[in-house]
């Protein structure tokens, strides 16, 4: 995109300084919710020793996941998609509602607004990794998750209805992810590809995060399908982008302090959330073969892996593949992912691999977290991850 501006250094300067404060208003607007949705974990953690109270809880909560379980039957294109069709009716019956109250409302109410923030994020950021997961997933269906009569109200309703609550435009699952990041596999022509950085530095990530707020505003993808002459997908983004903005115009012009805190912030936190999972999961790439998806992309396998988002390369290589069976394909792809030496850790998700890889450095706690193909002591582990994550190209 910069180069598009030729021979224009003040666009060239506008454009990398919006880029650049952009990044830095979604690292900021991220502190207040990540300290109320990790506040409120810590919170969750003391009320849940109180007797009773959280038996009282997976009671509810198992009768809660029978009568879904039924309906799910019914409305599901595929029955075991439960966890999706529990995230949709969980968001539907608080966020929205919130909202809605608070346009009703008119004058911005801070309690709202948290109760907001915790209704899309979720203690300790689960909810938004939940919808992440589900809204990736639902992008690779051709029909979505319901069926029938029912796809026809409620189609793509994570991307097309809920995503704009999290400040994620329409298209940047169905058309962006899909027809360009899996097309390209985070190479170099990939628009959140991490080649050239120097994924262990939080000044590179930064920057990364400037450059990131392209994509997540739609303009980056549009460049990157008009530059290959793929009308229907440039077409595609344009609309999606138009109905976004409108979106944000209209709230921001009936109250801008409830544009600012519940549609600004969450589309600032989607930036900075966003960011972090593309950087790491291709975080690791392989200075012989920068471009192999099988060298590149990274598997978590942790305790709390919703809808196995974690086997990410096995999605790249069948990312039509069901949910459910990510594991059993991992399992088919070991020999091959050994030869390209794919990285495995365990005991680790996204988050933390950020939070150990980039913020803290600790390159000796992912070398414990790593499972090698072949026996390799520590400092055999420090000096391939020091390999794969510091390489950076012309």
């Amino acid at each position: 995109m910069t180069m598009s501006f030729g021979g224009k250094p003040k666009l060239v300067f506008l454009y990398q300084g919006f880029a650049v404060l952009m990044g830095l208003a979604s690292a900021v607007a991220a502190i207040p919710v990540g300290v109320l949705s990790f506040g409120c974990y810590g919170a969750a953690r003391l009320i849940g020793r109180v007797g009773g109270l959280r038996e009282g809880y997976e009671f509810l909560s198992r009768g809660y996941g029978r009568v879904l379980e039924r309906l799910g039957q019914t409305v599901l294109r595929d029955s075991r998609d439960r966890p999706a069709l529990r995230l949709m009716v969980s968001l539907s019956l608080s966020a929205v509602p919130i909202f809605v109250a608070q346009l009703i409302l008119g004058k911005p109410r801070i309690l709202l607004a948290m109760g907001f923030y915790l209704a899309l994020y979720g203690l300790k950021f689960q909810r938004f990794v939940r919808m992440f997961s589900a809204s990736h997933l639902e992008a690779h269906r051709r029909h979505g998750y319901f069926s029938g009569k029912y796809d026809k109200v409620f189609g793509r309703y994570l991307e097309f209805f809920l995503g704009y609550l999290y400040g994620n435009i329409p298209e940047l699952g169905r058309t962006a992810h899909v027809c360009l990041h899996h097309r390209e596999n985070s190479g170099r022509e990939d628009t959140r590809n991490t080649m050239g950085y120097d994924r262990t530095s939080r000044v590179d990530f930064l920057w990364y995060l400037a450059d990131n707020s392209w994509t997540v505003l739609g303009l980056a993808p549009y460049t990157y399908f008009k530059a290959r002459g793929d009308e229907k997908n440039r077409r595609r983004m344009l609309w999606g982008m138009a109905r976004y903005y409108a979106y944000f115009g209209a709230v921001f012009i009936y109250d801008w302090r409830i544009g600012t805190m519940f549609v600004l912030v969450p589309l600032l936190c989607m930036n900075f959330i966003n960011a972090i999972t593309a950087w790491v999961q291709h975080a690791f790439c392989d200075p012989e073969r920068p471009e192999d998806y099988f060298a590149n992309s990274v598997t978590v396998v942790d305790e709390v892996n919703f809808m196995n988002e974690g086997y990410h390369l096995c999605h790249h290589h069948r990312a039509s593949l069901h949910w459910t069976e990510m594991p059993g394909h991992f399992e088919r792809l070991r020999e091959r992912m050994r030869e390209a030496g794919s990285l495995v850790f365990r005991d680790l998700d996204f988050m933390r691999l950020f939070l150990e890889l980039t913020v803290l450095r600790r390159m000796d706690v992912l070398a414990d977290r790593l499972v090698p193909w072949e026996p390799m002591n520590r400092e055999q582990k420090l000096a391939l991850l020091t390999t794969r994550t510091g390489m950076r190209t012309p």
